[in-house]
């Protein structure tokens, strides 16, 4: 594995949700905070960045193109054409989306968080191919990241403030419902806030460390076994991108640093880290 290196100069007070679009070639990640959609495309270094009406959690593609988003009012939807429509209409004052996720069947599980962080005012929701909308989670404080095993039978999940990585059994074929929530991994005080995470082909959990610096991963059985520190103090989320899924993407914040250094809100990446699983589409 190689040292970590700036892929993006972006400048984010509060990058997150870094995604590879296989299709298109290239990493989605947002600035909640900036209200904007970034696109990178390693292969030709070609940037865009969409502006957005509301803070935006996280953005993923969409089966049919265009973009399925996590916003500030609930879940909304861009068409290849660039039209926009709500999937899920939900504005509660002083709430907004936060990190979101697609599973394997193609439905989009979103979360959402106070913005005082105030104590369970937050949620998780699954948005079904067929714009169904069901309530996983009530009583979330910052719902964070979620992923799913290799084998799609379990569901890794973080609410921030816990300092846990919590782990559901997928009790259906059609992943529709999980259940025996368990914890998976602990935090230590100190070592940061367990934020955005991936899961690996080797079924192994990677998560990023708010206040902490640092990613760590995980085996399946939830022992910690690497420890990556970042020149950052504030890694929001990480995947892993490129043609053949082996460069693990960081995004990073300079929300609330009074002396932000020269890479914090960059996105960043680590050449080589591992392999990634393939991350399916929004299928609605």
């Amino acid at each position: 594995m190689s040292a970590v290196e700036q892929a993006v100069a972006a400048g984010a007070a509060l990058g997150e949700g870094p995604t590879w679009d296989a299709a298109a070639g290239q990493l989605l990640w947002v600035d909640i905070l900036g209200s904007r959609v970034h696109t990178f495309a390693p292969g030709t270094g070609r940037r865009t960045v969409l502006a957005t009406e509301q803070h935006v959690g996280a953005a993923k593609p969409r089966a049919g193109g265009g973009l399925v988003l996590n916003l500030r009012d609930g879940v909304g939807a861009y068409d290849a054409d660039g039209r926009f429509g709500w999937l899920h209409h939900d504005p509660v004052p002083g709430r907004r989306g936060n990190d979101a996720a697609v599973a394997p069947d193609g439905s989009l599980w979103a979360g959402s968080m106070a913005y005082d962080e105030t104590p369970g005012a937050g949620n998780l929701v699954r948005v079904a191919p067929d714009g169904t909308v069901t309530t996983v989670l009530d009583a979330v404080t910052v719902s964070n990241g979620t992923g799913w095993s290799p084998d799609g039978r379990l569901m890794y999940y973080v609410d921030t403030p816990t300092r846990r990585i919590d782990v559901f059994d997928v009790s259906d074929m059609s992943g529709e419902h999980v259940a025996g929530r368990r914890p998976f991994a602990r935090v230590d005080e100190g070592a940061g806030y367990p934020d955005g995470l991936t899961v690996d082909a080797e079924g192994c959990v990677w998560v990023a460390l708010w206040d902490g610096g640092a990613l760590h991963r995980y085996t399946p059985s939830g022992t910690l076994d690497r420890v990556i520190t970042l020149p950052v103090r504030r890694p929001t989320a990480c995947a892993f991108g490129g043609p053949a899924l082996t460069d693990l993407y960081v995004t990073t914040a300079r929300v609330g640093l009074d002396d932000p250094a020269p890479l914090e809100g960059s996105l960043l990446v680590l050449p080589h880290a591992g392999r990634g699983l393939p991350q399916p589409p929004f299928g609605g």
